[in-house]
């Protein structure tokens, strides 16, 4: 993500979207931390801009350095902001049940996603109690849309068009990053999520961590977010694919009832699956 340029104005609005940026940027990385040099490396500032940034954020309460490993985190601000938005943007919240549920059924990790741009950014993992675990996915992860089986959830609730732009888009973060997800794979997998009702990566990121995932759409059809679960390969055979889709199809209906009663919708998003569906919305 480059931030720098241009290079003028840095005391006017181009600092405050810059600031604003990092501060993107550092969310990103969740409970990790971000390095200096890291941010750097993203945004491709200077260093001296990017402290400089960095300051005025921590000055604001919105980011915090970590005394002992010089670490970036999101600070106490940043947590009350969240808060007072979460009665409108609450999906959080009224997945947490769910989240819970399908940990516990299925004794993997289950995860929540949502859109952001022309990505998908983990939201949340609950743990399962199965000893053997992918860690293959965390909070604050970011993927291009359709990298994932919670992402490509969500691309595949996109109407055609939109899901070309967002393969155009992602095209060159594909290619570097990704290159067993040329864009007609992708293609590929959004007419089976479409078909199956659910989505399936087999271990296409890292070999061992298989994901099964469903999206969260809102009265009007659009995927605000989607609910996946992870596990080692031998564990998500076609079998139990199916059971778990079953439970994440339940739970994303679940949080679907939930988001129509908080906006006093009604869900008419139409059902999941038909295999007839080539453009999602005309």
């Amino acid at each position: 993500m480059n931030i720098s340029q241009p290079l003028r104005d840095m005391t006017g609005s181009q600092s405050v979207d810059r600031a604003l940026a990092l501060l993107s940027i550092v969310g990103r990385h969740a409970d990790r931390g971000a390095s200096l040099s890291e941010l750097v490396a993203e945004t491709e500032l200077n260093k001296p801009t990017a402290r400089r940034l960095l300051l005025a954020l921590m000055r604001a309460g919105l980011i915090e350095q970590d005394e002992a490993s010089r670490l970036y985190f999101l600070g106490e601000e940043t947590f009350v902001l969240g808060s007072l938005a979460s009665r409108r943007y609450g999906l959080l919240q009224l997945a947490m049940e769910s989240l819970q549920r399908l940990s516990r059924r299925t004794e993997d990790s289950s995860f929540l996603s949502v859109p952001r741009g022309t990505n998908s950014v983990c939201l949340y993992r609950e743990e399962g109690t199965y000893p053997v675990r992918t860690h293959a996915l965390q909070a604050g992860f970011e993927h291009p849309l359709g990298v994932g089986a919670g992402s490509l959830a969500m691309l595949s609730e996109l109407p055609d068009d939109e899901v070309e732009a967002m393969l155009q888009a992602n095209e060159r973060t594909l290619a570097e990053h990704y290159p067993m997800l040329a864009a007609d794979r992708i293609r590929q997998d959004v007419a089976a999520t479409r078909a199956n009702g659910y989505s399936l990566n087999p271990g296409l990121i890292y070999a061992n961590s298989w994901g099964v995932g469903v999206a969260i759409r809102n009265a009007e059809g659009r995927p605000v977010g989607a609910l996946s679960v992870a596990a080692i390969d031998n564990r998500l055979q076609p079998a139990r694919q199916l059971e778990i889709a079953g439970y994440l199809r339940d739970e994303a209906r679940r949080v679907e009832d939930k988001l129509g009663q908080m906006f006093g919708t009604r869900n008419n998003a139409g059902p999941r699956g038909n295999g007839k569906q080539t453009n999602r919305r005309p």
